[in-house]
């Protein structure tokens, strides 16, 4: 399905969002990777306030604890545009999740282990931070050891790395990156794959 007339000349973000809720999950991320970078700029600001978005997003309610759940994802970066981030819900979590990125680089640059709460800041409400900067104190028996993302090449990635997220629809969301503070000039898309 061709959405871009949704897009064109400027997102309409509950339309998109009503397109998006019909597709199944290999649609979806179909569409998504055709938003280049301009695309994910412009619906990243058209998205500030949208749909707030809250820890269920990322982990519904009903999955249970230490599940993981995988986002697949499409950024804007030069090279290695296709990676998952998965989350989960650990036991007595309190308001956090966990979660790490998985994708071609791991080997070089660690699995970029993160937490996720919702966003520090005045103007942030309804948006989710997933935060570099502390790792979790646990994490899914499948998933890889826990390395401090100081750890490889990971030092240039992940060090004082935060990403910003806002909602389009029911699975997909959409982030910005920031380091100590500042935008960078780099977005991404994440589409939430169906708990099974």
């Amino acid at each position: 399905m061709d959405l871009t007339v949704l897009l064109d000349p400027r997102p309409d973000l509950p339309r998109l969002a009503a397109a998006l809720d019909t597709l199944g999950h290999e649609g979806r991320r179909h569409c998504v990777r055709g938003w280049g970078k301009a695309r994910q700029a412009e619906i990243y600001e058209a998205a500030r306030g949208f749909r707030p978005l809250s820890l269920e997003h990322f982990v519904p309610a009903s999955v249970a604890d230490l599940t993981e759940v995988i986002h697949d994802g499409r950024n804007t970066l030069p090279a290695f545009n296709d990676f998952q981030k998965r989350f989960c819900r650990g036991p007595d979590a309190d308001g956090v999740l966990w979660g790490y990125n998985e994708g071609s680089t791991r080997g070089f640059t660690g699995p970029g282990y993160f937490t996720v709460h919702a966003a520090e800041g005045e103007g942030t409400e309804g948006e989710i931070d997933i935060d570099y900067r502390t790792l979790p104190p646990g994490r899914c028996p499948s998933w890889p050891e826990i390395l401090p993302n100081s750890a490889r090449l990971g030092r240039f990635v992940w060090v004082g790395m935060v990403d910003r997220m806002r909602g389009i629809s029911n699975n997909v969301s959409i982030g910005r990156a920031y380091k100590g503070g500042r935008a960078m000039d780099a977005w991404f898309v994440l589409v939430r794959r169906d708990a099974s």
